[in-house]
């Protein structure tokens, strides 16, 4: 049996999903997108509207996201 923090770690995916609004597309092909906590991203993709919420993984566009209001917990 190997180390339990090493198979945990084989559980979670290496990019994270994030989610963001696509703020304007780009003439070859990329997408410019803004993090709920103020940070841009450039991604490869336009399959998502600007003005509208997107799942953002590995540099790509991967989807459209629902608007909905981010909450935040505290544990």
């Amino acid at each position: 049996m190997g180390n339990l923090y090493t198979q945990f770690r084989k559980l979670l995916p290496s990019d994270p999903l994030l989610v963001g609004t696509v703020t304007a597309h780009d003439s070859d092909g990329y997408s410019l997108v803004e993090l709920p906590g103020g940070g841009g991203l450039r991604v490869l993709g336009q399959n998502v509207a600007v003005g509208s919420k997107a799942f953002v993984q590995g540099g790509r566009v991967v989807a459209e996201a629902p608007a909905l209001d981010a909450v935040e917990v505290l544990v």
